[in-house]
């Protein structure tokens, strides 16, 4: 049985190019090393398969840092799966890594951190910590914020994770670019505004059932079907949806698809797709008979509610479709080897994802610069819902801004264990910016560097007046911006190859050389996107010739830098004009 990889097959020749990073620019080096692991609060984690204590000797160790690609740029710290073997932080850095526990961080997470070396502190116990995994923070909590911490979250995600706000930005879409750009959202209504037009759909279907759910809420919670106009919540808030009553069924039962996102920027866009998911079934055989209508194991897909049944059965093999509960990985192989073109499918999903988040990304944009002080604070991790009808149509049901991380089996471990670590990795956490490292440890002496025109730099004159240029004429995609790059221009794209080399098992689905066509779907033509796709149409055939170009240009102005007699102060660095570096299109 031929195995079919997730997501693979998507954009092949630009997915296959974006992964064809030279070996030595991505390899992780290995440290000589050997220092004991921090395993600090190990006793307040309860994981009954968390590693113990130990020393890692082996030659084949992973370094706990990534390197740059590029000279001059920090490092960021290597996480890595509990199987995984990792050479010791040094302890000069180890003691600089703490990672503040809330009351919703997954065991999953916990392990990750603590292997390479983090301690845990508690909510307000100090504001030194690196990263946190908790849940939305209110506007006030992002501006606190420091320059060097991250959290898991955008101001303004909730613009995609409430149900009401999701249907909102979906409908100005369509209202907009019309229902055959976007047709993956089932028929809506927020109640109590739009009782009326509901009770106009509801009459001219009488005969149709609906699923009514709480605006804000998760795992099945307050989630019903209903099919009399009595059963309607006429004065509280609620999501009224036309209920997808003719599923894509296997062994007779309906699923939902969990497929995970991953935006580590929202300016520029960014996104990714994991390889692997979850396939959640319904626990009990479909039917539409009236009286099953109330049978919460047979219409609703959600673990939490299906666990409870006497008649779920467990699956601890990621690898097998059998139980209620399938890897993602292993539903992709069972649809393939049915004859069903499986490609298709995954075209028409990361399409419906991508439109989804463009959909937010104003609103997410507007609040990222009201409340965060830098993007590098915040990244997402999203769980799109996602079910199939008897036509492979694919619908999008929600989107989880906290989508569960919890590993209750050997399924769950193996999906998610892989899932954390490549997340993290993505993310990029660095070291303060206050912390000197001794250059005695050669290995790590680039972990803490940083040039700084290419952090926390105002635009020039030059840049700002690129910027304008850029965002006001952008029509035509043979755009001449990569003609000449600026120091801005640098950092941008020096940040988004980094990234895209710590993806492991996650696919970069947005931006790639065939995306330019989305640009129609923003509600403002952002000069960084527009400078990526350039990018990206320019040298998705040939990353390593783009990669060439930007280590010249950091190589150059490191020299540069060493040359000057007098190391140049901050102000004069935040005066500094247009450096050009010319590309041969």
């Amino acid at each position: 049985m031929a195995k079919y990889s997730t997501f693979d097959a998507i954009g092949s020749s630009d997915l296959k190019s974006e992964n064809e990073i030279p070996s030595e620019s991505c390899e992780l080096g290995h440290s000589p090393k050997s220092v004991e692991s921090s395993a600090a609060h190990l006793d307040d984690l309860h994981l009954s398969d968390a590693a113990p204590e130990e020393k890692i000797e082996s030659e084949n160790a992973k370094s706990p840092v990534i390197q740059s690609l590029f000279k001059n740029v920090p490092s960021v710290i290597y996480f890595a799966t509990k199987d995984e073997a990792v050479s010791a932080m040094p302890e000069h850095i180890v003691k600089h890594l703490k990672w503040k526990l809330s009351t919703i961080t997954p065991a999953v997470i916990r392990q990750t951190v603590l292997k390479i070396g983090f301690s845990f502190v508690e909510a307000d116990t100090t504001e030194d910590w690196i990263g946190t995994w908790g849940k939305h923070l209110k506007n006030s909590s992002f501006k606190r914020i420091k320059h060097f911490q991250k959290v898991n979250h955008y101001p303004g995600g909730f613009h995609l994770g409430r149900k009401d706000r999701l249907w909102e930005n979906y409908r100005k879409m369509v209202s907009k670019y019309g229902s055959e750009a976007f047709n993956f959202f089932p028929e809506t209504y927020i109640l109590p505004a739009d009782l009326k037009a509901l009770k106009e759909a509801w009459g001219n279907d009488s005969d149709k059932c609906w699923i009514v759910k709480p605006c804000a809420s998760a795992r099945g919670t307050g989630v019903k079907v209903i099919y009399k106009w009595s059963q309607v919540p006429k004065n509280k808030p609620f999501v009224v949806q036309r209920y997808i009553s003719d599923p894509y069924l296997i062994n007779g039962s309906k699923f939902d698809l969990r497929v995970y996102v991953m935006v580590p920027s929202i300016e520029p866009l960014r996104i990714y797709i994991f390889k692997d998911g979850l396939v959640r079934f319904a626990s009990e055989k479909y039917s539409l008979a009236n009286k099953s209508f109330a049978n919460r194991f047979i219409h609703l897909t959600n673990y939490s509610i299906n666990k409870k049944s006497s008649s779920y059965t467990s699956n601890d093999d990621d690898t097998m479709c059998q139980g209620h509960k399938w890897s993602l990985r292993s539903f992709w192989d069972y649809m393939s080897n049915s004859g069903i073109d499986v490609e298709k499918i995954q075209a028409t999903i990361i399409d419906m994802i991508i439109k989804t988040i463009i959909s937010a990304e104003g609103p997410i944009c507007r609040m990222l610069k009201n409340h965060a002080k830098k993007s590098y604070n915040c990244f997402e991790l999203f769980g799109f819902d996602i079910m199939l009808d008897k036509d492979l149509h694919p619908w999008l049901l929600e989107v989880n801004i906290s989508p569960s991380l919890h590993t209750k089996s050997m399924l769950d471990s193996n999906v998610k264990g892989p899932l954390v670590k490549d997340m993290l990795n993505i993310a990029g956490f660095e070291i303060p910016d206050n912390q000197q490292f001794s250059s005695e440890d050669s290995s790590y002496t680039n972990f803490g560097n940083r040039h700084k025109p290419l952090r926390n730099r105002k635009l020039s004159s030059e840049e700002k007046k690129k910027h304008a240029l850029y965002t006001y004429k952008y029509v035509d995609v043979n755009s001449d911006i990569l003609t000449t790059l600026t120091l801005d221009d640098l950092q941008c794209l020096v940040e988004s190859e980094d990234e895209l080399c710590r993806a492991g098992s996650f696919t970069r689905i947005f931006p790639t050389e065939n995306t330019s066509t989305y640009f129609n779907y923003f509600d403002h033509i952002r000069y960084y996107n527009v400078l990526l796709d350039a990018w990206e149409r320019m040298f998705h055939s040939d990353r390593s010739e783009g990669i060439k170009l930007l280590q010249e240009m950091c190589e150059k102005m490191l020299l540069e830098k060493k040359d000057d007699k007098e190391q140049p102060n901050l102000e004069t660095e935040l005066k500094s004009e247009i450096v050009p570096f010319e590309v041969n299109s």
